[in-house]
């Protein structure tokens, strides 16, 4: 079974629920690969669909934000129209991912 890293944890409900988007870089990364990891590999999704994902994970219930996030970070496609969204391919080890970015 998943679990979430421990660096994240303070952000999360008991049910795994973000509570907030951190500041801190490194937290705010690993909350985007926490999420992304949540998506199903393959699938696409409509942009309501997407965003409805989104604020089951999030109490915050700010997708906008966190699809872009998810997009600049490369873990989530889209159409240029943006209207679906789908998961960048495999999930990169999350040492790999901040790697990338710190």
């Amino acid at each position: 079974m998943y679990e979430a890293p421990s660096e994240l944890r303070p952000f999360l409900t008991p049910g795994g629920r973000l509570t907030a988007l951190p500041a801190k870089h490194r937290k705010k990364l690993l909350a985007l690969w926490h999420l992304a990891g949540k998506l199903d590999a393959g699938r696409q999704y409509t942009q309501p669909e997407i965003n409805e994902r989104l604020n089951d994970w999030a109490l915050f219930r700010d997708p906008a934000t966190l699809r872009r996030e998810l997009y600049n970070k490369r873990l989530l496609n889209r159409t240029d129209a943006g209207s679906l969204y789908w998961r960048a391919g495999e999930l990169p080890a999350l040492e790999e991912f901040l790697g990338r970015y710190l």
